[in-house]
């Protein structure tokens, strides 16, 4: 059954990462909305997951926003390092992105549904209940993932086709997520401190990348309200998922 509800997260996936292929004549519409998901996905979902799972603190401070902030700084790092190798090498294109980036934060996403599917099929081993809310939270927000993995994976410059693997991957990564859980559980605590690094990950991709892009050529009040709109949708499957 856990196997069965990851297959509509892969469908969602696909539909999310169809929406942003489709609408590249409104590309600032796009890096708003995304920006939007990606910054809802952060403040609404992921970092309230992990304050509750990691638990513990290091020197006064919870270990779930330390590895969040680290996750910004690590993002930060690695694109400040890619950049200036490019740079070196002659590769100015892109406005000086390097499509590794791009591949990279993607990687993430792809990692990140794979631990979706593991959060299904460890809720359905839990109950019913917990199982029907956390399938309504993934398969609605995978939406948002496919939307935002080749939203990412084209704006650093990669190929269609790149963009396309890494989202038919992201789709497929919650289902085997969920059949993982017939051999092996991951710790709570180790879950909490995954989800704090990657929100900083994210974090850092929606506020210094996505949200600039958006608005540098159309800084219009519907590329504003499509970051709004968003937010609110993440709220919205968060509020469903309670």
């Amino acid at each position: 059954m856990a196997v069965l509800v990851a297959l509509g997260a892969f469908l969602m996936t696909l539909a999310g990462g169809w929406t942003a292929q489709r609408v590249t004549d409104r590309r600032h519409l796009v890096l708003g909305l995304a920006g939007g998901l990606m910054l809802g996905v952060v403040g609404l979902d992921l970092l309230p997951e992990a304050l509750n799972a990691a638990g513990t603190e290091v020197f006064g401070v919870p270990a779930a926003l330390l590895l969040f902030v680290g996750g910004f700084l690590l993002a930060h790092l690695v694109e400040r390092l890619l950049a200036h190798r490019r740079a070196a090498h002659g590769g100015g294109e892109n406005d000086g992105r390097a499509p590794e980036v791009g591949l990279t934060a993607a990687a993430a996403m792809v990692g990140h549904s794979a631990m979706d599917g593991v959060a299904i099929g460890a809720a359905f081993q839990v109950g019913g209940g917990m199982a029907l809310a956390v399938a309504l939270a993934v398969i609605a927000h995978d939406f948002a993932d496919g939307f935002n993995t080749y939203t990412i994976t084209s704006l650093y410059g990669n190929a269609r086709r790149k963009a396309l693997f890494m989202l038919y991957a992201d789709a497929a990564a919650p289902m085997i997520g969920a059949a993982s859980t017939l051999f092996f559980t991951i710790p709570e605590r180790v879950l909490g401190g995954y989800l704090g690094l990657f929100g900083g990950v994210l974090l850092y991709l929606a506020a210094a990348e996505i949200l600039p892009e958006a608005h540098h050529d159309h800084p219009a009040r519907s590329t504003l309200l499509c970051t709004v709109a968003g937010v609110a949708f993440i709220w919205l499957v968060v509020g469903l998922a309670g």
